[in-house]
């Protein structure tokens, strides 16, 4: 890494986020920055005062200016210190979720502003979201590997999924393609006793949503001969899983084709054909027809993609949201159960339980907390960094006045 020779000073009066324990500094939270730098280097940090607040990597294109590496003084950001972020990101995993396929590191929420790689059974998947990091990038893929080996555990290939819109943002080319020799990026895991192929080419984000593991098993025990509609089913996860655990019937639906041809795949895969079925449509319009015909179900799962990525736009994914959750209430049979979750951060836990009472409300029902959760620990919530923390997960019993 080269020398550090800049300085950004903070305004009086701004960096509460980061003070009190954030890693992002705002462009309009700096007063000036001195010294050699070209944007994508270490800058150390100073308060107004010059007090030193550390040192992080900085791109003047971004409205996230610096993203904060370290705060100890002194402290060089070398291959040595890569590898500490990263053995400890492993060493937290190991003992918190099961490691076949999980997030491996997890940005912010791991020390390591800006970058998040998936763990596919023996494939890494890399997401590389900021200027600085992705400098590091191929440095963190190799350290990773060392680390992994040490636990005898052989990563085959690496695929790079950079591809997200907000690259644009930092003056950067969204990207994707293999890191190592190709391989077939249709590769199989194993998550709570359930086969996926995973396409990490061509499937959302890095190919499956890992975050939602531990959410997918806690609805099995209400699925027992059950009949379970799973909305949004992406690659038919809920689905499958609800069926894995004895449901007698369950409609997953998607509007995207290419999820549910790959969710009709993962169904066979798992010999749940008979029993697990998808359609492509767009649940806005079907939840409306299935309420008309008097269809119901003992089980109904509401997985939307996030409604809103900005703050601007809360207002009308508060809509969206109470919209679906008010359809979906209807379909529920009386007693039966509605698993709903946001995976919006900016759907604030507050903002998300009240839009889902008024929801409720609007049909006249009573909701029953079964529980609350939110994303896998392979995705860990940093207090002080509140982008980290972004699904929301309800499992309620629905009922009727009587």
């Amino acid at each position: 890494m080269n020398e550090v020779k800049a300085i950004v000073k903070i305004k009086k009066g701004e960096g509460r986020a980061l003070k009190s324990g954030g890693l992002w500094i705002y462009d309009n939270e700096i007063d000036e920055i001195t010294g050699d730098f070209v944007d994508g280097d270490l800058v150390n940090v100073h308060d107004f005062d010059d007090f030193y607040l550390g040192c992080g990597y900085i791109n003047t294109k971004s409205k996230i200016t610096v993203r904060m590496m370290s705060r100890v003084k002194g402290q060089k950001v070398d291959l040595d210190f890569l590898k500490m972020r990263i053995r400890d990101a492993w060493e937290y995993r190991k003992k918190t979720v099961d490691t076949g396929s999980c997030r491996l590191i997890f940005g912010e929420a791991d020390f390591l502003p800006g970058i998040v790689i998936d763990k596919f059974s023996d494939v890494l998947v890399v997401e590389s979201l900021a200027l600085g990091i992705d400098r590091m990038k191929m440095d963190i893929l190799k350290l990773l590997q060392e680390v992994l080996a040490e636990d005898g555990i052989q990563i085959r290939g690496i695929y790079e999924r950079s591809d997200a819109k907000v690259r644009l943002r930092e003056g950067m080319e969204r990207v994707k393609g293999f890191l190592s020799e190709p391989f077939d990026t249709k590769v199989e895991i194993v998550e709570n006793g359930v086969k996926y192929k995973v396409d990490v080419a061509e499937g959302q984000k890095t190919g499956f949503f890992l975050d939602q593991k531990y959410n997918r098993a806690a609805i099995a025990r209400l699925c027992k001969d059950a009949r379970v509609l799973d909305c949004f089913t992406h690659t038919g996860s809920f689905a499958l899983n609800a069926g894995l655990a004895g449901a007698k019937e369950v409609i997953g639906v998607d509007a995207s084709e290419l999820g549910v041809e790959q969710a009709r795949e993962n169904a066979q895969l798992n010999g749940l054909s008979d029993r697990v079925k998808f359609l492509c449509a767009d649940i806005f319009d079907l939840l409306p027809e299935y309420e008309k015909q008097g269809d119901q179900f003992d089980v109904v799962i509401l997985d939307p993609p996030a409604f809103t990525k900005s703050r601007s736009s809360v207002k009308n994914a508060v809509k969206g949201y109470r919209e679906i959750n008010r359809r979906g209430l209807q379909l529920v049979k009386e007693g039966g159960f509605l698993a709903t979750c946001s995976c919006s951060h900016f759907m604030t836990p507050e903002l998300f339980t009240e839009t889902i009472g008024q929801a409720a409300r609007s049909v006249k029902k009573r909701l029953r907390q079964v529980e609350y959760r939110t994303q896998a620990p392979d995705h860990p919530i940093l207090w002080a960094a509140d982008e980290s923390y972004y699904l929301k997960f309800y499992i309620f019993q629905v009922l009727s006045d009587k």
